[in-house]
Parts: structure tokens; C-alpha cells; sequence
């Protein structure tokens, strides 16, 4: 099988990718005898690390799936970012694409999984990310604007201990569903389709049953969103938000704006440009200079 050359790639990735296809390949278990049978793919036992749980409402763990690359069916390249956020007791999770890991896009994925979750935490876990964290004399310090964030909305910030993955595990096994996307090199359409992929990765890890819990994570997260806080009064959050986005021109001349589209001159094509909305205008910049304006759709 050619998906089994792809670099990184997992069995339950192959599988889920079938699946997808519609192909008709049996139950999981049938389908990974099979590739051990006929020695298609090795595969590696990691060692395990005890599990931290949680109640219910009290934590979520954060972190980067980092520059995965990926090819689509036209040959256009796209190396992108996953935010993984899940909710300590229920496993339950939210991806978000993102093509840059700046403060802002962690501001903008966080803002986005509370709304998903219909609340706040009350800790969150990072990872030792440059957005958050500050070496101030060989001393890790919270970023005085990521502190200001977690105050308005509620939170406290725990920092995982430096070389110490395995203390954020739980979003640590989420990223490894994430990895189910090597599975669609060469077979997408473009980055609204890339985005549709993540999402329908992200319904099935919450539908499926989590090995630790022995219940799917849309289940317990009917019961842990009740312990959640609520979010802050919009004036706070969209004060966090930005109302910029820098992306690049597709092949069709076209870029995308909150799930729209909008033309822009041919001679862009393949160039970054800045979106900029001011009312129900969008401002499009190819460095500074202004090359479209259009009316929100």
C-alpha cells in the first residue's frame, strides 16, 4: 500500500482514511491483522507514563501540533499548525487550523474552544511556548499580556515542568489523531478542504471510546461543561480579538475570510496578503499597499 510509505504515518490513520473513501474495509481490528500478518508495517511499543486525572471543570491541556506538511492534489504546499485543546476529565477536544503560532493565534484558538466548550476552565496547562512563557535569568516567567488574558477570562496558567512532556499527555494523545492527516497527502483540494479534514478528525476523536475513560468524550463532556465557567462579557473577549488575518492567494485568485471568498487581482496569486475588516468592509494589503476592498458577505 502506498500510504504505508508516508513518513510518521499510523495504521489507525490508513484506516480512518478508507473509511472515509468509502472503501469497504472491515472492522479496525480485522483490517490491522491484516497489515501485521503480511508484514506491511512494524509496529513500536512506546513505554507509558501514569495518567493525571482530573475533575470535572478543573483543567485543560494545551499545545502545538507544529508545521505538518502536506501536499494536495495540485501539488500546492501547505505547511500548517493544529491547536490542541482538551478538557482534562472528559478527554473531550478542539482543533483549530492554524497556518502561524503567534500570541494572537493562541488568543484566537483559546477564545474559539471556549465558545466550543461553552466555557472556561479553571487551570489550563501549557507547554513551555514562546506566547507564554518568558526566560527572564535563566527563569521561566508567564508573558504579562498571556497573564492579563487568563485574568479576564478566568484562568489560571500551570506551565508544564521543562522537560517533561509527559505531564500534559492527555493532549499529548490527542496530537496523535492529528497525525491521522498524513493519510490525506496528495488527496485534498485546497485549505478549505484541509480545514474540513481537521474537523472531521475532531468529531471522531470525540465520538470514539477513549482507552483511559472506557466512554467516548462527547459523553462526559455532557456532564463536565456544566462545572465550566462562563465566559467573560463580549467587550472583554473581542478586545482579544483580532480583526486581521494574513493569508496567501490561492491559484484561483481567491482568498478566504471567515469561510467566504474573495477575489483579488491575478498577478497576487501565490503572495501573502493582509485582511483587514473596518465595519463591513474588507481591506485586502499586499504589503501596504490596498488591492481590494469588499462588502462582507
Amino acid at each position: 500500500m502506498k500510504k504505508l510509505q508516508i513518513k510518521g504515518i499510523k495504521v489507525k490513520a490508513i484506516y480512518e482514511y478508507f473509511l472515509d473513501k468509502g472503501y469497504d474495509v472491515g472492522g479496525y481490528s480485522n483490517f490491522n491483522k491484516y497489515i501485521k500478518n503480511n508484514d506491511l508495517k512494524p509496529t513500536a511499543k512506546s513505554k507509558g507514563h501514569p495518567r493525571f486525572e482530573t475533575l470535572p471543570g478543573k483543567q485543560a491541556q494545551v499545545d502545538w501540533k507544529e508545521d505538518v506538511k502536506l501536499i494536495s492534489k495540485y501539488n500546492e504546499e501547505f505547511i500548517i499548525n493544529v491547536f490542541s485543546y482538551k478538557l482534562g476529565n472528559s478527554r473531550y477536544c478542539h482543533f483549530e487550523y492554524k497556518k502561524h503560532r503567534t500570541q494572537q493565534d493562541v488568543f484566537d484558538s483559546l477564545i474559539k474552544a471556549f465558545k466550543q466548550t461553552g466555557g472556561v476552565p479553571k487551570e489550563i496547562l501549557f507547554d513551555n511556548m514562546r506566547t507564554v512563557v518568558d526566560i527572564v535569568d535563566n527563569r521561566r516567567r508567564i508573558n504579562t499580556k498571556m497573564q492579563a488574558f487568563a485574568d479576564d477570562f478566568g484562568f489560571k496558567i500551570s506551565l508544564c515542568k521543562p522537560r517533561k512532556s509527559y505531564t500534559k499527555g492527555k493532549v499529548e494523545a490527542a496530537n496523535k489523531f492529528v497525525e491521522w492527516l498524513l493519510a490525506y497527502n496528495h488527496d485534498f483540494e485546497d485549505e478549505d478542504d484541509l480545514i474540513s479534514i481537521i474537523k472531521n478528525i475532531n468529531n471522531k476523536v470525540n465520538q470514539y471510546v477513549c482507552q483511559a475513560t472506557g466512554v467516548p468524550p462527547i459523553l462526559l463532556f455532557q456532564k463536565e461543561k456544566e462545572y465550566l465557567q462562563p465566559l467573560p462579557k463580549n467587550l472583554i473577549i473581542e478586545s482579544y480579538m483580532d480583526h486581521e488575518l494574513r493569508t496567501s492567494v490561492h491559484k484561483d485568485s481567491l482568498v478566504n475570510y471567515k469561510g467566504r471568498k474573495y477575489s483579488v487581482p491575478p498577478k497576487y496569486i501565490g503572495k501573502d496578503v493582509l485582511l483587514k475588516q473596518i465595519d463591513n468592509q474588507l481591506y485586502i494589503y499586499c504589503n501596504i499597499e490596498l488591492i481590494r476592498i469588499h462588502p462582507i458577505k
